[in-house]
């Protein structure tokens, strides 16, 4: 059996309101349509797998309990809209507190161990958010990245895309039509 397509997409700021650290659940706002895009994904056969650096717990400013509830949260909002993700894997370091990892986008190994335990294909796999970080790992693990352009993205990441043709969309629905185009249509009739 060939591994299954993936999309791999930031929280923060791509599915949901970038709320600066979000710790309360009642906080929790979808973006408009991405709940519709993750349905999409799904309906495909695609793994849709959350990577998100959550710094704020190393910071002191959320607790892992915290995200958990809010994460909780992203969940039956998701559900309700008729969308679900296969997997979430979260680091909570700051490389000037808890020194540097392995696991803080842009590292790898987040998205390897996504990999291996869901039997996915890295190589044919969407990597999206508002953050260059989020994207760069596509050139590592072959996939195709496409930074959002929106409200949250950083100008540096706007302009260093820009000058290096790295793809990018107005929305998580934009960039997950683009993906779907692409997928092989064995993967779509499954």
């Amino acid at each position: 059996m060939s591994p299954r397509p993936a999309a791999f997409i930031d929280r923060d700021g791509t599915i949901i309101r970038d709320a600066n650290y979000i710790r309360d659940p009642a906080h929790v706002e979808l973006l408009p349509g991405a709940a519709d895009a993750i349905r999409r994904l799904n309906e495909q056969n695609v793994a849709v797998i959350i990577v998100t650096n959550q710094s704020g717990i190393a910071r002191g400013w959320l607790t892992a309990e915290d995200y958990d509830a809010v994460q909780r949260r992203l969940g039956s909002l998701l559900g309700a809209a008729g969308a679900h993700v296969d997997g979430v894997y979260m680091c909570p370091h700051h490389p000037d507190i808890s020194g540097p990892c392995d696991c803080r986008k842009p590292g790898l190994a987040l998205y390897r161990q996504a990999i291996a335990e869901h039997g996915l294909d890295g190589s044919t796999a969407l990597f999206v958010g508002d953050r260059l970080r989020d994207v760069t790992p596509a050139s590592a693990l072959g996939g195709q990245g496409i930074l959002l352009d929106v409200d949250s993205t950083p100008p540096e990441d706007r302009e260093r895309a820009q000058s290096e043709s790295i793809a990018t969309a107005r929305s998580l629905g934009e960039a997950v039509d683009r993906f779907l185009r692409t997928l092989p249509a064995r993967t779509q009739s499954q």
